[in-house]
C-alpha cells in the first residue's frame, strides 16, 4: 500500500523534517506526523470500512504504514464503548459512557502506541530500545519488542506496581528498578543512548506512539456514527492519549468524515498529588513546571514533567476545555465506585476522571444532558496494591451466620 505521509513536523517551531529516515526529537520537543488530507479526502472513504478487521490497523491510511504486512501486531481489537447509566445517574450525568482500553492485548492503551512505535522502528532497523515506564508502558513495550524479535530495556520506578514488574520480565526485557520517579528512569535512558546503543522509546521522544494512541479518537468517531461527543475526559500523564485524539479529530474534520463542526471539550484530568498541567493551565501558561514530590495511586499519570506539555495544552485549549486536578484521597473510592456499579475494571487513574466528571459538574463547567465520554486506560487487576482489600471469611467448622451475608435478596 502507498503511504500517505508527506513530511514530519517540529511541534515547536514548525520545521519540516523528512519523513523516511529514523527521527527522535527536534529541539529536544515532539514531531509531528503529517499526512496529505487533501490526497485522502478525495481517495478514502468510510465505505471502505465496512469489511476490515476491526482492529486499529482498519484506519490504515491515517497511519504512517507503507507495507501492511509488516506490522507489528497482537491482535489490537477495537475496544467498546460502554454506557454506564447507573454511574452517570449517581454523579449527576444523562449521558455518560467509559471507552474501556483495559480489553487491548496488554491490558492498557499502551497496546496502541506500541504496536506503532515498534512497527516503525523496526522498519528503520531498530533492534534495540529503552524507556523508562511507571508501568503499562513498559509491559507493552515488553510485548510487542517480543513479538518484533526485538531487545528491550525498561526502567522503572521502585514502587511501579508489581504486576507491571512481572509482565516486563515475563516477556524478556531486561527490566530495572530504580529509587526514584519516571523522569528519573528517563535520565537513565538518555545517559546510556550512547554507550548502550539503544533507541530511546520513551514518551513523545519518536513520532509513532501519537499516530498509535490517536486511533482512540479515530475508533471513538466512528462508534459515534462520526457525530462525536461534547466531553472528553482523559487522565493525563505524559499526555499522549489526548494529542493523538485531539489530532485524530482535526484529521477527521479535514478530509469531511465527521457529522458536524463541532469537537468535543478535551479535559485533562490529574490528581493534586501531581498536576504540572493543571497548574500552567490555571497560570495560563504554555509550559509546565516540574511538580514538586509527585505522587499518586495512579502511577500513569505520576509524570512531573511532560515533555510534550505545550502540545497537552495546547489541544485543551484550542477544543475549550479544562485541565482540572481531583483529590489524590479520593481515588480509590472512585474507583470502587465506578467497578460495583458498572462492573468495568477502572484503573485508579480512570478514577481521576470519575472524580473529575463530579467535580466539573458541581462547578457547572459541566452540564447534565452533555454526552461524556471517559478513558479508562487500563486493567484494574494490574494494580493489585491499589485493589487489596481484608475479605470476610467463613469457618466451615461453624454454623454460618446467615445474617452476616447481608439482607435476603429483594424482588
Amino acid at each position: 500500500m502507498s503511504s500517505y505521509v508527506t513530511y514530519l513536523e517540529a511541534a515547536i517551531d514548525g520545521e519540516r523534517l523528512p519523513a523516511g529516515t529514523l527521527q527522535t526529537t527536534h529541539k529536544d520537543r515532539p514531531i509531528w506526523v503529517r499526512y496529505d488530507l487533501t490526497a485522502l479526502k478525495a481517495k478514502w472513504s468510510k465505505d471502505s470500512l465496512r469489511d476490515r478487521e476491526p482492529t486499529l490497523w482498519r484506519y490504515r491510511e491515517l497511519l504512517p504504514l507503507d507495507d501492511e504486512h509488516r506490522v507489528v501486531t497482537l491482535g489490537e481489537g477495537v475496544t467498546p464503548l460502554l454506557a454506564c447509566p447507573r454511574l452517570g445517574s449517581s454523579l449527576g450525568l444523562d449521558d455518560l459512557w467509559i471507552k474501556d482500553e483495559s480489553q487491548l492485548p496488554t491490558g492498557s492503551f499502551k497496546s496502541r502506541g506500541m504496536a506503532l512505535a515498534i512497527t516503525m522502528a523496526r522498519r528503520f532497523g531498530v533492534g534495540r530500545v529503552a524507556l523508562p515506564s511507571a508501568g503499562n508502558a513498559g509491559g507493552a513495550a515488553a510485548a510487542y519488542g517480543a513479538r518484533a524479535g526485538m531487545e528491550v530495556f525498561v526502567f522503572m520506578p521502585d514502587d511501579t506496581p508489581i504486576i507491571n514488574q512481572y509482565e516486563c520480565l515475563a516477556a524478556g526485557a531486561n527490566t530495572f528498578v530504580a529509587n526514584g520517579l519516571i523522569t528519573d528512569c528517563g535520565r537513565i535512558v538518555r545517559d546510556g543512548k550512547d554507550r548502550m546503543s539503544w533507541f530511546d522509546l520513551s514518551t513523545l521522544k519518536e513520532p509513532y506512539r501519537i499516530e498509535g494512541k490517536k486511533t482512540m479518537g479515530l475508533e471513538l468517531a466512528e462508534q459515534c456514527d462520526w457525530e462525536l461527543p461534547d466531553v472528553v475526559l482523559y487522565p493525563t500523564g505524559g499526555g499522549t492519549g489526548l494529542i493523538g485524539m485531539w489530532k485524530a479529530f482535526q484529521e477527521l474534520a479535514a478530509i469531511g468524515w465527521l457529522a458536524s463542526d463541532r469537537l468535543p471539550r478535551m479535559v485533562a484530568v490529574q490528581s493534586d498529588g501531581c498536576c504540572p498541567i493543571v497548574t500552567a493551565f490555571d497560570r495560563g501558561e504554555r509550559f509546565a513546571e516540574p511538580h514538586p514530590n509527585a505522587n499518586t495511586v495512579a502511577r500513569g499519570i505520576r509524570v512531573p514533567a511532560a515533555v510534550g506539555d505545550f502540545m497537552i495544552l495546547d489541544a485543551v485549549r484550542e477544543s475549550r476545555g479544562c485541565a482540572v486536578s481531583v483529590a489524590e484521597s479520593g481515588l480509590l473510592g472512585w474507583m470502587r465506585t465506578a467497578m460495583s456499579q458498572e462492573g468495568i475494571a477502572v484503573c485508579p487513574e480512570a478514577a481521576a476522571c470519575v472524580g473529575a466528571a463530579e467535580k466539573l459538574l458541581a462547578s457547572g463547567w459541566l452540564q447534565p444532558h452533555e454526552r461524556v465520554v471517559l478513558f479508562n486506560t487500563g486493567a484494574a487487576q494490574k494494580y493489585v496494591e491499589a485493589l487489596q482489600t481484608t475479605v470476610p471469611t467463613i469457618d466451615l467448622g461453624q454454623p454460618i451466620d446467615w445474617s452476616r451475608l447481608g439482607g435476603p435478596a429483594s424482588g
